[in-house]
């Protein structure tokens, strides 16, 4: 088979080498698909396994697909997945199996998965796809032929702003490539009217901290909590549309809802975090003459304006904090409330006019 499989997508060249030599000269009997999440690996799975197949349906007998649910894939799933594995393909010459969210099995999914990966049916192929490689057991790591993605360049990131908003002045398309930083799922939620203004709100209280007299961190906090809460509402109302369709049981239905609003609150608040870093790093650009690497160029106006030399040192202290509560609240299980609070009294201090 051709590359046709996979021209659709953009970069991603070493994947693309190794799947292409897997449909050319047969596949392995297990891949482990890996990178950071929006960068494509659940459609490059989906466009494996239709190629494998031999079909361009997006529902077919011989595929079969497991998701986490709740906040992991429990070994319910992998039995299920077991029992499936040993029936003889239906329409096509194999049977594909794609576990997705693989970095959420839990430790008795992930060593019942273990046995079918060790002597698969020769019929059989299974793709696991993951978001991290750290939280998959080394054993399973063994038995897979690794396929890496990584984050897409600023220049693939552009041209799919170009193509879904093609009315968006120059400057603000440069402004979304770059805050996409790298991640489809990321600049589609920045091209939601919904996102922008969740966007200028967050721009409001970066500014005020250094900018308002009455500025409130308590306040601040309170508007970035906000917007993370409507993001996972929104999430919540989509992921309800979908699980309605399906036939799910009221309490596995409840919780895919769940998941999908707390993971969307959680991505919200850390992308914000991002944003708030980059704002900062963006008044240090500007105030040393680098405007061309500024992230907001959408907003260099306002960049311009604020970025004098007495704010130089405080904007880095500044950024280099935002950062360090992006890190906890990544890794530590923190109250994001009491953790943003803190961040914007520190900001203030940092920022002070």
């Amino acid at each position: 088979m051709s590359s046709t499989a996979f021209e659709r997508f953009a970069e991603q060249g070493e994947a693309k080498r190794l799947l292409d030599a897997a449909l050319a000269e047969g596949p392995a009997h297990a891949y482990l698909f890996h990178g950071p999440p929006g960068v494509g690996k659940r459609a490059f799975a989906r466009a494996f396994a239709r190629a494998l197949l031999g079909t361009s349906r997006e529902v077919h007998p011989d595929l079969y697909e497991v998701e986490a649910l709740g906040e992991m894939i429990r070994i319910d799933a992998v039995r299920a997945l077991r029992r499936d594995l040993h029936l003889r393909p239906f329409e096509a010459a194999r049977r594909v199996y794609l576990v997705h969210d693989a970095h959420l099995l839990n430790e008795d999914a992930a060593d019942a998965l273990l046995k079918d990966l060790e002597e698969p049916p020769p019929y059989a192929v299974i793709v696991l796809v993951a978001d991290d490689l750290g939280p998959v057991p080394a054993t399973i790591r063994s038995r897979c032929q690794l396929v890496p993605f990584r984050r897409l360049s600023e220049r693939a990131l552009r041209a799919a702003v170009d193509a879904r908003a093609p009315e968006l002045d120059e400057a603000r398309r440069a402004a979304l490539a770059r805050l996409a930083a790298g991640r489809l799922d990321r600049l589609d939620r920045l091209l939601d009217a919904r996102d922008a203004a969740r966007r200028a709100s967050l721009l409001e209280q970066a500014r005020a901290v250094y900018a308002d007299p009455g500025f409130d961190p308590a306040g601040a906090a309170a508007v970035l909590l906000a917007n993370a809460r409507a993001r996972g509402e929104e999430a919540r109302a989509l992921e309800e549309a979908k699980v309605s369709g399906l036939e799910l049981g009221a309490r596995e239905a409840e919780e895919r809802v769940r998941r999908a609003a707390r993971g969307a609150e959680r991505e919200e608040l850390l992308a914000q975090l991002e944003e708030l870093a980059a704002w900062y790093r963006d008044l240090v650009a500007v105030a040393v003459g680098a405007e061309a690497a500024a992230v907001h160029v959408d907003h260099l106006d306002e960049l311009r304006a604020d970025a004098t030399r007495e704010r130089l040192l405080g904007a880095e202290r500044a950024a280099e904090a935002v950062r360090e509560s992006w890190r906890a609240l990544e890794e530590l299980n923190l109250a994001p409330a009491l953790a943003l609070e803190a961040l914007f009294v520190r900001l203030e201090l940092e920022l002070g006019r």
